[in-house]
C-alpha cells in the first residue's frame, strides 16, 4: 500500500516555546522548560536532539513511506529554512510547510519571503494553548481581525492552511469560529489536525465538531491520534473507534494519515503507527488507500 505521512516534523536544533516558556534541549532527549519543567522529548534514537532529512528518509524507507509533509510548530520551534532545505535536497520525498507568529512587526516581510520568495506552498498554525500561539500570547478568537489577515494572505496565494487548535475544551479549541472561517474562504484548502485532538471523555465533543466542520474544503489529519486516545496500546483499538467516528461522519475521502514522528517515537514504533491503520480489520481497502495516500496527494502533492 502506497503511504504518505502528512505530519512529520524536523529538528536541526530544539528552540521551542510553550505555556512553560522557553523550551531548550539538555541531553540525552531531554528538553526543559523556563519553568523547569523537565521530559524526554525524543527517543533514544534522536538523543542527540536532532532529526536530519536524513534521518527521516531513513526511517519512511523502513516502513514504506513514499513522501511526507513536514509540519512547523512552537514545541520544536520553527524549522522553516531547514524544511525548505530539506524539499530543495528531495523534492520527491518532501513537500515543506512554513509558520509565523502574526504578531510579529515584520510579518509582511516574513510572509513574502517564506511563501513568495521560497515558493512554501503550505502555511501551518498551532493556536493551542499548551505550545502554540494561545500558550505564549492572549486567548484570540480565531475568526477575529488578527487571524483574519493570515487567512486572507493564505486564500491570495493559494496556499494550503493547516491548523492545530489545541486540546478539545481548551480556550483555543473554536470549532464554531473555525467553521466561520472556512465558509468565508470555501475556495481554501483546510487541514484541522489531530482529528480535533479529542480524548477519550470527549466523544460527544468530536463527533460535534466533526460534524461542523466537515465541508467541502476541510480534511482532517490523524496526527498522534493513538497518543490523545489514551489509555490506548497497539493496535489502538480506541484511535480506530475515533477514526471510524470521522468516517462516520466525514467520510474517509477527508481523513489523512500522520504520525507526528519524531516526538511519538517515544511512545511506539513507526511501524506500529501506521500498521494500526494499514492492518485493520476494521478498515476497507478503499477506505485504507483513501486516508494513507491518496488524500494527501489531493491535498499537498497535486
Amino acid at each position: 500500500m502506497k503511504i504518505i505521512d502528512a505530519h512529520v516534523h524536523l529538528v536541526q536544533y530544539i528552540a521551542g516555546t510553550g505555556a512553560g516558556g522557553e523550551l531548550r534541549f539538555v541531553g540525552k532527549g531531554m528538553a526543559e522548560y523556563a519553568s523547569g519543567e523537565r521530559f524526554r522529548m525524543l527517543p533514544e534514537e534522536f538523543d542527540s536532539g536532532v532529526v536530519t532529512a536524513e534521518d527521516m528518509i531513513r526511517k519512511m524507507d523502513e516502513n514504506h513511506v513514499e513522501k511526507a509533509v513536514i509540519l512547523q510548530g512552537n514545541y520544536f520551534g520553527f524549522q522553516n529554512l531547514y524544511a525548505v532545505e530539506a524539499a530543495k535536497k528531495y523534492p520527491d520525498r518532501f513537500r515543506p510547510a512554513a509558520s509565523y507568529d502574526p504578531f510579529c512587526r515584520g510579518k509582511d516581510r516574513i510572509r513574502k519571503h517564506l511563501f513568495e520568495e521560497l515558493g512554501v506552498g503550505i502555511v501551518k498554525f498551532e493556536v493551542s494553548t499548551g505550545s502554540g500561539l494561545m500558550s505564549n500570547h492572549f486567548t484570540l478568537a480565531l475568526d477575529g481581525e488578527l487571524m483574519k489577515a493570515e487567512y486572507d494572505y493564505a486564500d491570495e496565494h493559494g496556499l494550503v492552511f493547516v491548523i492545530d487548535i489545541g486540546k478539545c475544551g481548551s480556550e483555543s479549541w473554536q470549532v464554531d469560529a473555525l467553521r466561520r472561517v472556512i465558509l468565508a474562504h470555501p475556495s481554501m484548502k483546510f487541514v484541522v489536525c489531530h482529528l480535533l485532538a479529542a480524548s477519550m471523555m470527549d466523544e460527544a465533543k468530536l463527533a460535534e465538531g466533526l460534524k461542523k466542520l466537515a465541508l467541502p474544503n476541510v480534511w482532517f489529519d490523524l496526527a498522534a491520534l493513538p497518543h490523545n486516545c489514551r489509555p490506548d496500546a497497539y493496535p489502538y483499538p480506541n484511535a480506530l473507534r475515533y477514526i471510524r467516528l470521522g468516517i462516520d461522519i466525514a467520510g474517509a475521502h477527508r481523513l489523512i494519515f500522520g504520525s507526528d514522528i519524531p516526538s511519538t517515537l517515544k511512545e511506539d514504533s513507526y511501524g506500529h503507527l501506521i500498521r494500526y491503520i494499514t492492518d485493520s480489520q476494521g478498515l476497507t481497502r478503499e477506505e485504507k488507500e483513501s486516508m494513507m495516500y491518496r488524500n494527501a496527494e489531493q491535498v499537498y502533492f497535486s
